[in-house]
């Protein structure tokens, strides 16, 4: 079967760029230190999943529904336009750019949605016919693994490929109630605030016994605990807001057809790439 691999560049960007142990320069005295991790880490993601098509999917900078939704969306984020360039990971991005291209990698950037709904929309494209990868370590793309689609967190030796399984064990909920889940529990990175005295057991549960967010808001009355039944009571309108800043419904306009991500890797090394873009 053809595997489609949807890599969130931005997400892999910053882990790279901040998870280096130090600033590394080439021979020019430029500072690569986040190229090199990006290249290197998207090579070992490569050859672990073997990808038939695939793209690399960055966030532009821009406004988009969540943050129209609630203008306090991930406002919690460091401004780093206050920061010197050499010290972002921005600053490196030209070069990324590069390296994907040297590699024959499609890649694109948002312009009025995120990464999350475009890999939402790949997701729900392919169904059945292909398997799907979707490599990051945002967990708001558990929601979106099924029977054809699984979620790779790259760690390195301890990568970890995240399948229905992975979701039962770590959390106890299935994939579909994911959002629900988060929509109670709140997502502090994204700056979303959850329930008070709803923590990731008590959520589950709850998802487990109402089975989606509305059955739970009809049905509170039949929550035990008391405290728990007044901050569920309490906060109806938090609850569906958060729902609707999780939920990826893949209703975004994708940047490539399946057809045009065909990929063949070739086993080019880091080393290999860096000089084919002058890094060296």
């Amino acid at each position: 079967m053809e595997r489609l691999l949807i890599v969130d560049g931005s997400n892999l960007l910053f882990q790279m760029f901040y998870g280096m142990p130090a600033r590394i320069v080439n021979s020019e005295g430029k500072a690569i230190q986040g190229t090199l991790g990006f290249v290197g880490a998207l090579l070992k993601i490569i050859r672990m999943t073997e990808p038939t098509h695939l793209a690399v999917l960055f966030d532009g900078e821009h406004e988009n529904i969540r943050t129209q939704l609630d203008a306090d969306y991930k406002a919690n984020r460091e401004d780093l336009s206050q920061v010197p360039d050499e010290e972002t990971p921005f600053s490196q991005l030209g070069d990324i750019y590069r390296a994907l291209d040297y590699l024959g990698i499609r890649h694109a950037e948002t312009a009025d949605c995120e990464t999350d709904d475009w890999a939402a929309g790949y997701a729900g494209l392919c169904g059945g016919e292909r398997e799907v990868i979707l490599a990051s370590q945002d967990s708001d793309f558990f929601q979106l693994i099924s029977d054809h689609v699984r979620v790779l967190r790259y760690r390195g030796e301890k990568t970890v490929i995240c399948d229905r399984a992975y979701l039962r064990e770590k959390l106890g909920i299935e994939p579909g109630q994911y959002a629900a889940f988060k929509a109670l529990t709140g997502d502090s990175s994204d700056n979303i605030r959850g329930v008070e005295k709803v923590g990731p057991k008590t959520a589950a549960a709850l998802i487990r016994q109402f089975g989606d967010l509305e059955s739970l808001i009809a049905g509170a009355d039949a929550i035990e605990k008391p405290s728990i039944r007044e901050s569920v009571r309490s906060h109806c309108e938090r609850i569906r807001n958060n729902f609707r800043l999780i939920r990826l419904e893949g209703a975004a306009r994708l940047p490539f057809t399946v057809e045009e991500l065909t990929y063949h890797c070739g086993g080019i090394t880091t080393a290999q790439v860096l000089a084919g873009i002058g890094l060296r």
